[in-house]
This record gives C-alpha cells, sequence and structure tokens, in this order.
C-alpha cells in the first residue's frame, strides 16, 4: 500500500481529523516497518520502547474500557476496576469487540477516533517522556504527542499503578 493510500484509509482520517479538531495537524507518520507491537514501533521510529503508547482494550463488567499503557510497561488488569469505582475483573476485549468499538484493528488502535465512546485510563508512568508516539489507526501509521497532549485528545484519567514494569 502507498503512503497516500494509507493516509486516505477511513480509519487514518478518523484520527487525523481528531488531531485536526484540536489544531494538531501533520501528525501522522506513515512507517516503512510495521509499528504492531510498542517493540516495532519503537525501532522504526528510533525512540526508546516506553515513549510508544499502547492502546489496550479490556472489559469490565462486560463493558469496553481503553487503558494507555507505556510501550515498556503492561497492564495491571486489577487497577482498571479500582480505577472506575467498581468491583469486578477486568478482562482481554477479544480482537472482534475491539474493531466493533474503536473501528480499528488490533495493532493499529489509536487513542483517539473511536467508533463509540469509552472510558479511558492513562498509565501516570507515560509523563516520563517529553514526546510519545501513539498508533494512527493502521499498522504502518503513528503520531506524536506530549503528555499535555494526550491527555487533552483522550480525556482519559491518569491512574498511577495502571503500568507494571515488564515481566
Amino acid at each position: 500500500m502507498t503512503e497516500d493510500a494509507l493516509l486516505a484509509s477511513a480509519s487514518v482520517q478518523r484520527v487525523i481529523a481528531v488531531l485536526a479538531q484540536a489544531g494538531l495537524t501533520d501528525r501522522v507518520q506513515v512507517l516503512a516497518e510495521t509499528a504492531r507491537t510498542a517493540e516495532d514501533a519503537a525501532a522504526a521510529l528510533s525512540t526508546v520502547q516506553g515513549s510508544i503508547v499502547k492502546s489496550l482494550m479490556f472489559t469490565v463488567d462486560g463493558a469496553p474500557v481503553m487503558a494507555l499503557v507505556a510501550g515498556d510497561r503492561r497492564c495491571c488488569t486489577d487497577a482498571l476496576p479500582r480505577a472506575l469505582g467498581r468491583d469486578a475483573v477486568a478482562e482481554r476485549a477479544p480482537a472482534r469487540l475491539v474493531r466493533d468499538v474503536t473501528g480499528f484493528a488490533i495493532g493499529g488502535v489509536a487513542p483517539v477516533g473511536h467508533l463509540q465512546p469509552l472510558p479511558v485510563l492513562i498509565d501516570a508512568s507515560l509523563q516520563r517522556f517529553d514526546r510519545l508516539y501513539a498508533a494512527a489507526g493502521h499498522t504502518h501509521c503513528v503520531f506524536g504527542l506530549s503528555w499535555g497532549e494526550l491527555l487533552s485528545l483522550t480525556g482519559g484519567v491518569v491512574v498511577d499503578g495502571l503500568g507494571l514494569p515488564a515481566a
């Protein structure tokens, strides 16, 4: 797929529209290498893995929730229901639900531009980085942003302990 075709895809266009509405134009980058995983994205961008924002979807009491976690961390699923004020178990959302709710396939799930509104919880450890990178709707597309822009764009709640050191 050409760079123009990637940028013109409906899923990437949804991300571009959200960014443009916030005054953040020309942010989406097309990568020659895949950014399907945080490790892949960090290598393609020549950056540290922790600066990659992983957009992970879980369910709590059957309702979807988005967890934005640093690329060098794993999500503490026990923190999700606590942050939502629920006494429940968080479970990884199946791929079909991820696509139905966000409109993105796993590996290209952006933190913005979802088809349906859902709560967003943000790993406080992402504050360590001046520049963050997130998926932009396709496995070869990312966008750069600051911590403040991530908070503003997602309207997410910062959660201490959401991201645990990777095992």
